[in-house]
């Protein structure tokens, strides 16, 4: 037992400080022998031991979560009670801390104001020694610059500022249930790499949600069109009552519900988040939308004209079966952005089953004689049948063909 000087002291900071530089916590050991009692007056007259270092290793799955986060045009910050220079080095590990970014500690975002904060916010990559109201400042702060703020936690001290973000989750397994009742989603395995699974798995669903809307009014489209084009033109009308019944019934449900079966994929992780403020009925969603209705309504009519060399009721029953069977090609091209060779044609079994229950049905009523009168279909000639393919098949070729040069 000896004195401490300050020469030892600089010693046990140099060391505290090394353990910390990569990422270990640190515990100082103390004793005294005395009869006081234990409290805060008696705390005085110590005598050394030494330091303690432990890991509290990351997970595995971290570094690999926050490259995807990141990918995806998320921003990972790390806020914890951890010493500064330990949360550094965790941070810098799993990929949050990267050079050129700043890391403060709770009394040094106490010293800044709230403008100083929202001016540099983008650059703090680690918060460390904070309180509660620091971790609220944060998400403040953050969302006064627009962004859409989630926030995880598993304390009581984390409970204000899971509430106060726009998504607040709490851990399933070692949070408290004050933080749970805070939290808008609670994680069952205190997982972080799971929020961007829930993050892939709700733009998937907005994204299938976009496109059967796309295919829906794409489709519709064309039969207006259609309808249209004959009206303004003097025709005979190309679809009666039954025929639009029947296209609803068939093409408006299989293949939409089979394209809110799509899975995700690797590349939604990719992109950037959607603006919360943008609705679905984009400039660009609405010109994709009214080229494909022409193309199918294009490939209705020349049907049609065709038809009517012979009758009229032969027209309508070609534009009838191409409007049907090209509504149902074209459930492959809403299957998302990409063509259908980089999606994979059997990548979604139920845009197949949808495809086969359609055209199936379709068959029944062109070739079982007993069904032409009612839906009033007149029998078609091989000829015929074999134009209604090409021609139905043909406006999923272009739009194919326009997203492969697309990709390119």
């Amino acid at each position: 037992i000896r004195p401490m000087t300050e020469a030892e002291k600089d010693k046990i900071r140099m060391q505290n400080q090394l353990f910390s530089e990569n990422g270990l916590r640190v515990l100082s050991f103390a004793y005294k022998e005395s009869e006081e009692n234990l409290d805060i007056h008696a705390e005085y007259g110590y005598t050394f031991l030494g330091l303690i270092s432990m890991v509290d290793p990351p997970r595995e799955e971290s570094a690999a979560a926050v490259a995807a986060s990141k990918r995806a045009g998320i921003r990972p910050v790390m806020i914890t009670g951890d010493h500064k220079v330990t949360a550094v080095a965790i941070a810098r590990r799993i990929g949050i801390y990267e050079e050129g970014d700043l890391a403060l500690t709770g009394a040094e975002l106490n010293a800044m104001s709230d403008s100083e904060l929202e001016e540099q916010i983008a650059e703090i990559s680690v918060y460390a020694r904070v309180s509660p109201e620091n971790k609220i400042r944060i998400v403040e702060a953050w969302q006064r610059r627009g962004n859409i703020v989630s926030m995880t936690g598993d304390g009581v001290n984390d409970a204000p500022a899971l509430k106060k973000a726009d998504i607040g989750v709490a851990m399933g397994i070692t949070g408290t249930e004050v933080s749970k009742d805070a939290a808008d989603m609670i994680l069952s395995d205190d997982n972080f790499a799971t929020i961007i699974k829930a993050v892939a798995n709700g733009r998937n669903v907005y994204r299938n949600i976009k496109n059967a809307i796309l295919f829906l009014l794409s489709g519709n489209t064309a039969g207006i069109l259609a309808v249209l084009y004959t009206s303004l033109m003097g025709l005979p009308v190309p679809f009666t009552p039954v025929h639009l019944l029947f296209i609803n019934l068939l093409t408006d449900s299989l293949p939409a519900l089979a394209i809110g079966m799509e899975p995700a994929d690797d590349d939604l992780l990719k992109e950037k988040p959607r603006n919360p403020r943008e609705g679905i009925l984009t400039r660009g969603f609405m010109i994709t939308m009214i080229t494909q209705g022409l193309l199918i309504a294009a490939a209705s009519m020349t049907a049609y004209h065709i038809g009517l060399a012979v009758s009229s009721a032969m027209a309508s029953t070609m534009a009838f079966a191409t409007l049907t069977l090209s509504r149902l090609f074209h459930g492959f091209n809403c299957r998302g952005s990409e063509s259908i060779f980089r999606l994979g044609l059997t990548s979604n079994r139920y845009s197949l089953y949808a495809f086969a229950a359609g055209v199936s049905l379709l068959a029944l009523v062109i070739f079982i004689p007993g069904l032409h009168s009612v839906f009033s279909i007149a029998a078609l000639p091989t000829t015929a049948l074999g134009q209604i393919v090409g021609l139905s098949l043909l406006p999923t070729v272009l739009i194919q063909i326009m997203k492969i040069i697309r990709y390119k």
